[in-house]
Order: structure tokens, then C-alpha cells, then sequence
């Protein structure tokens, strides 16, 4: 068995499919890299995110792709972007049910 067939076959499914389907590594590093922070921003102002002024946003995004560059080494071999869109599904699912809860409370009051 060769080295690359080797790496492929233990990353996990979104890596292995952007590192497959990328023209070259270097396009699939980036993919990744974006992929995971735009995950990461969606999981921040779905479930943390306040009003805040633009200098703090631009803070916070700046930490995002810090935390970003460090979690794309690790999601070749850990659920890192799998665990995000669950994240995101689960806040998803949290924000449809409080909007039900807010209109029926506003229908019966």
C-alpha cells in the first residue's frame, strides 16, 4: 500500500473528499481552511453572538481564523468539520423551536 492511499484512507470524509476532489493540495488546504471558519463563524452567531460594534466583530473573526488555521490540521484525522455542522444543526434546531415558543407566547397574550 503507497503513503497517499494510506492518508487517504484514514482522514475523515469531508478532508478526504476535498483533498480527492481539489485540483491540487494546496487548493484543498484552503478549501478546508474555509470550510472550517465558515462553520466556525455560523456556530458563533448562531448560538454566542451579540450585538457588537464592528471593531469587536472584526476581533472576533480574526480569533476565528486563528482557531480556524489551528482546527484544519486537525480535522485530516478528526471529525472537526462533522462536529461543526452538528453543532450548527443542534443551534439550528434551538432557534426554530425559541421562535415558536416567542410567537405562540405573543398569539396568547
Amino acid at each position: 500500500m503507497d503513503d497517499q492511499a494510506f492518508v487517504y484512507d484514514n482522514m475523515y470524509p469531508v478532508a478526504r473528499i476535498l483533498y480527492q476532489s481539489m485540483p491540487s493540495f494546496e487548493a484543498a488546504g484552503y478549501a478546508l481552511f474555509a470550510v472550517i471558519f465558515l462553520l466556525s463563524a455560523f456556530v458563533y452567531k448562531l448560538g454566542f453572538a451579540k450585538k457588537l460594534s464592528i471593531g469587536k466583530n472584526v476581533v472576533i473573526g480574526l480569533f476565528l481564523a486563528v482557531g480556524g488555521l489551528g482546527l484544519t490540521f486537525l480535522a485530516f484525522f478528526l471529525p472537526i468539520v462533522e462536529g461543526l455542522v452538528i453543532a450548527a444543526l443542534i443551534l439550528i434546531l434551538y432557534k426554530i423551536r425559541l421562535w415558536r415558543e416567542k410567537r405562540e407566547n405573543a398569539v396568547s397574550h
